[in-house]
């Protein structure tokens, strides 16, 4: 039997005023993602398929978006290891739209690195709010 040692999970939402379709467009075209998460890819070039291409100084990394239009899904998730990364999801909320983001954090993490990158997460969630309710 195998164990299961689970992570910590951390979830953030925004409300936003606008159709939940119009959140999960702008989400799911990945050309979209240094709009509003810079830190994470500053620049985007696809790749194949889901894959995408994000220059870095010590080589490429890259990032598949996984999307589900029908579920509201859009995960952003490493390639190789499609448990890690942001998954977020888009549902409707009355007459506008819920953003979730949630993210996992290995067992052992310190607490000041889940905070600040939290409060990136918190800036990201603006970001798009920003940008779909223009």
């Amino acid at each position: 039997m195998t164990s299961f040692e689970p992570g910590r999970a951390e979830t953030r939402t925004i409300s936003l005023a606008t159709p939940p379709e119009r959140v999960f467009a702008y989400l799911a075209d990945a050309r979209h993602l240094p709009e509003w998460a810079p830190g994470f890819a500053p620049a985007v070039e696809h790749d194949h398929g889901d894959v995408w291409r994000i220059p870095d100084e010590r080589g490429p990394r890259h990032v598949a978006v996984k999307a589900a239009k029908e579920q509201g899904v859009v995960d952003f998730v490493s390639p190789d290891a499609p448990n890690l990364g942001l998954f977020a999801r888009v549902v409707p909320n009355l007459t506008g739209a819920e953003l979730i983001f949630s993210l996992f954090f290995p067992e052992g993490t310190e607490p000041a690195a889940v905070d600040a990158q939290m409060a990136v997460v918190d800036r990201e969630l603006e970001a798009v709010r920003e940008r779909v309710e223009a």
